[in-house]
């Protein structure tokens, strides 16, 4: 009987609560209705201009189909169902879009790109960008990991990252099982490892596309490694940006350990010549099944699941592939995070106020890391959920996580960087030449 009047007390107190609840709602309702909507960065989207309206939004960019952007179209019409979105594919985006921001018809929205920065063709650009970081705009600009976020020397944010990717390799998870071997997990690790898969007859047991003579495979080899060497080091990088003559110096450890790795004969340039189209012809080539390794970037990643199908040896043998940093020095592997792709809002657009209403729509954890999954790359948000294939990644520490934005290394020593690796690695230049060349190429 005791329990009875117990349940019943606790019932009448609920219903108490709930009517409070509805009454507070109520008087808050009335009081408040005058007042403007504020933007909850907290809680879920909730609309803040009229629903009805009718207006168009463009969205321009490099990719040629970009899917999971429209699906976030469609769910924002949820909201607003009169509101046009649409994305087009620009041909030659680096040199047109800087005509297109000029145009009568510029987009709302554009696609922009950490080596754009440094670049004075593309100052347009940046100088028509909205500065996200303005407070009265209400984006919740907290969802995105610090490292990923570009500020320039004004504090602006001129540019959201939405897609990010990192650097490594695709095993093939059964063959090493197969082979009774181990994912490497040091440099010594790896070398054991490609002895026993030449021994075993694997004459390339990694291999990698041959972008630009190499320029792609050796990169993926090594550029978390030079990244590494860099970090706290702002003088260096510093003169790695003046392209100082001296800074050359900076890439000799990097250098010296591709040209190691590769004077042991793990990686066959001339089987990795033959891939000639690009990311596409690697990911069908280490889907035959007898790969054992290859150096990739999260793009490449991204491409494998709709390849899956497409493949003829993976759908009569799948197997079981997982993503893996490259372990190129004993100290561990390096996870080294690049934002990838990110837009930029045109100030100048019309119909501004909506733009910015879908930009805050897309500014979320929830829809960054929809339109992430659904390409199949790393997130860009804090929590940054991923693709089982990436699972590797939540097992490395924060001492081992390098964000390209906070080394403040911009593109141009990139690019010399990037020659020195492939002449090096090709027996073009020996170390000292390379370094010594730094900034000349």
């Amino acid at each position: 009987m005791l329990k009875v009047k117990e349940e019943m007390m606790k019932k009448t107190i609920q219903k108490l609560i709930s009517a409070f609840t509805v009454s507070l709602m109520l008087i808050c309702t009335t009081g408040c209705s005058e007042k403007p909507s504020e933007p909850d960065n907290g809680a879920a989207f909730s609309p803040l201009l009229d629903t009805q309206r009718s207006c168009s939004i463009r969205v321009v960019g490099h990719y040629s189909n970009f899917e999971p952007l429209e699906a976030e179209f469609e769910r924002f019409n949820d909201y607003y169902p009169n509101v046009s979105l649409s994305y087009t594919f620009l041909d030659n985006y680096n040199s047109a879009i800087g005509a297109a921001i000029a145009s009568d018809e510029a987009p709302n929205i554009y696609t922009t790109f950490s080596w754009m920065i440094d670049k004075p063709a593309h100052k347009p650009l940046f100088d028509a960008a909205e500065d996200l970081s303005e407070s009265s705009l209400g984006f919740n600009l907290n969802v995105v990991k610090d490292g990923l976020l570009y500020k320039d020397e004004n504090g602006a944010v001129p540019m959201l990252p939405v897609f990010s990717t990192t650097f490594g390799v695709l095993v093939n998870e059964d063959l090493f099982v197969k082979e009774g071997l181990s994912v490497p997990q040091t440099y010594d690790d790896m070398i054991s490892v490609c002895e026993s898969l030449k021994q075993k007859g694997y004459n390339s047991p990694i291999i990698g596309y041959d972008e630009a003579n190499g320029s792609g495979i050796f990169y993926a080899l090594s550029y978390p490694y030079f990244a590494s060497t860099l970090i706290g080091d702002t003088d260096t990088v510093n003169r790695l940006n003046e392209l100082d003559a001296t800074a050359g110096e900076a890439l000799r450890p990097t250098l010296a350990a591709v040209n190691d790795f590769m004077q042991k004969g793990f990686i066959d340039i001339e089987e990795c010549a033959k891939l000639e189209n690009g990311y596409d012809a690697l990911i069908k080539r280490f889907f035959e099944g007898d790969v054992p390794m290859a150096l990739v970037n999260g793009d490449v990643v991204s491409g494998t699941r709709k390849r899956e199908s497409q493949s003829e040896a993976f759908t009569a043998n799948p197997f079981v592939y997982n993503f893996y940093t490259m372990p190129l020095t004993d100290d561990g592997k390096y996870f080294l995070c690049v934002s990838s792709l990110a837009f930029s809002v045109n100030k100048n657009c019309g119909d501004l106020d909506m733009t910015n209403e879908f930009m805050r729509f897309l500014i979320s954890t929830e829809e960054l890391n929809n339109i992430a999954k659904s390409k199949r790359l790393v997130a860009t948000t804090k929590d940054m959920p991923v693709d089982s294939v990436f699972a590797s990644l939540g097992q490395i520490d924060a001492v081992h996580t390098i964000f390209e934005q906070d080394l403040g290394l911009r593109d141009a020593p990139i690019s010399q960087f990037r020659y020195a690796v492939k002449n090096v690695a090709n027996g073009v230049m020996t170390v000292d030449e390379a370094v010594a060349a730094f900034g000349t190429y």
